[in-house]
């Protein structure tokens, strides 16, 4: 019996499955919505999604850099817990996730979890079989990728933080083993400092104006700068102005495992070293749940249900 894309949503909201599931059950179930309903049950994908709609707000975060190619990329995956976040299982899901976005360049979660893990599933399908498994709420949040090259990563405290580092090299330092050492000091400054910026150019000047504006008032309210001419007052503002900057831009941040230079300095110092150029041109930084939700548990509301 044929079936329509309108059967597809309609099975799609009686089960919380996803679209290409529900087209593969009705196919199997020759367009019979009930026993498609049956079909995803046995399957267990209707449980699975049951637990979706729960909060995953732990989880971790992963990096992969590819030795042939040079493409680089850091992924998120979420859990309900903290104590599933260190499960064997879903760390090598996490890397696995990292691994399939370097060599297949999806477009979006939805197409990664469409790609051929290699292992005769694709991420979709393993990702259903871990919920199913262990129980509780799984997703792959997002992800970032860069083409080569240079790409570096750097993975903090068992993956509560993931950065990927890209870099433009001239061609004489491609492959400098150097050129990586770098890459992921930058990296690890990136994990510490939590830059927004690369650097003043790339710097939101909207924000930037609003910082000027908040710290132009602030300077007005204080009575020690009321005989102050305007020049002056500018003049303080601008330096504060550039205090900002160097904290939220990477490039302008003291360098953390320097000597009073800047990562930019460090970055030209390196590069002069190994003669050759080196230049950071993007970032990116994940930190598991970050703007999300996270689960509060009501141990004595549980306790209370577990006793009715």
């Amino acid at each position: 019996m044929p079936f329509t894309a309108k059967d597809v949503q309609s099975l799609r909201e009686m089960t919380g499955v996803g679209m290409m599931d529900c087209k593969k059950a009705l196919t199997e179930a020759d367009g019979d919505i009930n026993k498609a309903v049956e079909i995803l049950r046995e399957k267990g994908m209707a449980a699975a999604a049951k637990k979706a709609s729960r909060i995953a707000a732990e989880g971790v975060c992963g990096a992969a850099v590819c030795d042939g190619c040079g493409a680089g990329a850091v992924v998120e995956c979420n859990s309900e817990t903290d104590f599933v976040a260190k499960n064997e299982q879903f760390i090598a899901f996490v890397q696995t996730c990292a691994n399939v976005v370097v060599q297949e360049n999806p477009a979006d979660v939805e197409a990664l979890k469409n790609c051929d893990a290699g292992n005769g599933q694709t991420v979709g399908e393993i990702l259903t079989d871990l919920v199913l498994k262990i129980g509780e709420n799984m997703q792959i949040r997002r992800f970032a990728r860069y083409a080569e090259p240079v790409n570096a990563a750097y993975v903090h405290m068992g993956g509560k933080i993931a950065v990927l580092v890209h870099m433009d090299v001239s061609d004489n330092l491609k492959s400098s083993p150097a050129v990586i050492e770098l890459g992921r000091d930058v990296a690890m400054q990136i994990a510490a400092m939590n830059p927004i910026w690369l650097d003043e150019g790339s710097a939101d000047a909207e924000t930037v104006a609003k910082e000027r504006e908040i710290i132009t008032a602030q300077l007005k309210q204080d009575e020690a700068n009321a005989k102050k001419p305007d020049n002056v007052i500018e003049k303080i503002v601008e330096g504060r102005v550039r205090k900002y900057l160097s904290d939220v831009c990477l490039l302008m941040q003291m360098y953390v495992k320097g000597d009073k230079i800047t990562v930019g300095q460090h970055v030209a110092a390196v590069a002069k070293e190994l003669g050759g150029e080196i230049k950071v041109t993007k970032f990116e930084r994940f930190e598991r749940g970050e703007g999300l939700e996270k689960r509060v548990d009501d141990l004595a509301a549980e306790v209370a249900k577990m006793v009715q």
